[in-house]
């Protein structure tokens, strides 16, 4: 690399709108979207999209709710011609649906792209060619009115064409391609020209889409372009403005949402962002993105793993796990404060008394996607006390006390150490039962027990497994456990003081259980913990104690 890239490389020049509105504005509706999937995105790919793969794609487009799709490049060879002449044939188009196909300003390659849509309900022909300086210069070699020129020849035969075929609806769309890097006062020139030919109306608007064919500059001087454009083109009622960015500087999303901003009507991207280079503007981000601000997208991603599925298969490019909304991680936290975090806010969300979602780090509820709530919080060594407690409780329904929970996250945390990977709701469940849970070759081994007596004067007598010999153990006590706590210190001399009880049900009905933990302290000052389980509460409580007594 060099140590002054200024001796090779230019800053890209600020645009002059000093009166600049879009900074003040907000997005508060969805623009006309449209999918590229079916040909930028196709045309991006190392092995293109065989037509059972297009067919699949184009189902999926339809599911979620896309309204206009561009379909493919006509011109470009017999598979694309067959494939979009094939949706139109076999009526697999819905009626509210248009399909876009894009064309080269050539007469042949717009007469070809016609014809792959005869009898089409409703059709887009988008018509482009490069204007910029240095496609100007080195690519074709042309003068600004050559390239102009270029441009009107295509629109007399677009809407030559479209006469021909008076039962379809068409729709044209302009772009003057590489408009990130050309003259803006040239770009309305050109674009002038063409609406001179094709004549818009507001009730039938000509589509202009200004492409950041490169992203070149940061999003703001891509919003300003836009603001500038939609100032000076004359008609401005009856142009529908829109927006194709590309992410070669990794803020294609940012340029379209600041270009929305600046008075785009239209986005044009592809689900997950597939495209040339780095990609288009993604348009689950994009769209999700106005979903967390409370605006409806008009797109259904409920499934987003359905979404996520499919264009994995129709591409073969994996979908990175933090891919914004759609990777396999990024509802996912394993740091320690970050659960703890998560774990707080589900639990406020079912104390407060409105809807509104207010979870730290989930800017959206998982649920919303069709995701559900158990890979949030995953264990690893990162993780704390609240992601493990998070795990037990969503896989077993324990609700552990918060120094139980301290007490078992080292337990845990040992474990990750030891097997230096992710650990699963199976891994942990086996440690706490290894941990807590009753074992034949534990001290205290409850067979059965009784209690009788009166309220303040209760009498334990259980049937246990002391150090593998059945004994009779009884002690007397205010209410169960000091009960239980006698029978253990008569027999043995092992004496605990309990400092903290906890109980909960575990599940609704005739098959839920009870969860007992008892927190105690031995007379050497050590802390221990016991947790019983069990279809009676009181059992479950004895269980508790006999599990503090094997841990002491």
């Amino acid at each position: 690399m060099l140590r002054d890239p200024s001796t090779k490389y230019r800053p890209f020049p600020p645009i002059d709108l000093p009166d600049r509105q879009w900074p003040s504005r907000t997005i508060t509706q969805p623009p006309r979207w449209l999918s590229t999937d079916l040909r930028d995105g196709n045309q991006a790919l190392i092995d293109p999209m065989d037509a059972e793969k297009k067919t699949r794609f184009f189902d999926l487009l339809v599911r979620v709710g896309l309204k206009e799709i561009e379909v493919g490049f006509p011109a470009a060879g017999a598979t694309e011609f067959d494939f979009i002449s094939g949706l139109v044939t076999s009526d697999r188009v819905p009626d509210d649906v248009a399909i876009q196909v894009l064309t080269q300003s050539r007469r042949d390659l717009i007469e070809t792209s016609f014809a792959s849509l005869d009898g089409a309900h409703s059709a887009i022909v988008h018509l482009y060619n490069a204007v910029s300086p240095a496609w100007r210069r080195i690519v074709f070699g042309m003068t600004r009115d050559e390239v102009r020129g270029i441009a009107i020849d295509g629109a007399k035969v677009l809407r030559d064409e479209a006469a021909k075929r008076p039962h379809t609806k068409w729709q044209f769309e302009y772009s003057p391609e590489t408009f990130s890097t050309a003259e803006l006062d040239f770009s309305v020139e050109v674009c002038a020209a063409v609406m001179d030919i094709l004549r818009p109306t507001p009730q039938t608007p000509i589509i202009l889409n200004l492409p950041a064919t490169v992203e070149c500059a940061t999003p703001n001087v891509y919003a300003d372009q836009i603001e500038w454009f939609a100032r000076h083109i004359p008609n401005r009622d009856s142009v529908v403005i829109s927006l194709h960015t590309h992410n070669d500087r990794g803020t294609g999303v940012a340029a379209a949402e600041l270009g929305m901003m600046a008075g785009a009507d239209r986005v044009e991207g592809c689900l997950l962002g597939n495209g040339e280079r780095t990609g288009n503007c993604d348009l689950v981000t994009i769209a999700l993105n106005m979903y967390t601000q409370g605006i409806d997208p008009r797109l259904d991603l409920s499934d987003i793993d359905d979404v996520v599925k499919t264009v994995n298969y129709c591409t073969n490019i994996p979908i990175h796990p933090r891919t914004p909304y759609a990777g396999d991680l990024v509802f996912t936290a394993f740091s320690g404060s970050h659960q703890d975090a998560i774990k707080k806010g589900f639990a406020a969300q079912d104390a407060r008394n409105d809807d509104y979602w207010e979870v730290p780090y989930l800017p959206i509820d998982p649920a919303d996607l069709g995701r559900s709530y158990e890979a949030v919080i995953r264990v690893n060594s990162q993780s704390g006390k609240g992601g493990v407690a998070w795990v037990i409780e969503q896989d077993k329904g324990l609700k552990l006390p918060k120094r139980l929970q301290a007490d078992f996250s080292r337990h845990v945390q040992a474990l990750a150490d030891e097997t230096s990977r992710e650990l699963n709701a199976a891994d942990i469940w086996a440690r706490f039962e290894s941990t807590y849970l009753p074992r034949e070759r534990d001290r205290f081994v409850l067979r059965d027990y009784e209690e009788s007596g009166t309220a303040g004067q209760r009498v334990f007598v259980g049937n246990v497994a002391v150090d593998g010999e059945e004994r009779s153990i009884s002690g007397r006590g205010n209410g169960l456990i000091s009960g239980v706590i006698a029978a253990i210190a008569g027999s043995t001399g092992s004496v605990l003081d309990v400092i903290d009880y906890n109980e909960h049900a575990i599940g609704h009905g005739a098959d839920a259980q009870a969860a007992a933990y008892v927190e105690c302290r031995t007379p050497d000052g050590r802390t221990i913990f016991g947790v019983g389980l069990d279809t009676d509460i009181a059992t479950a409580s004895v269980r508790a104690v006999l599990s503090a007594a094997n841990r002491a």
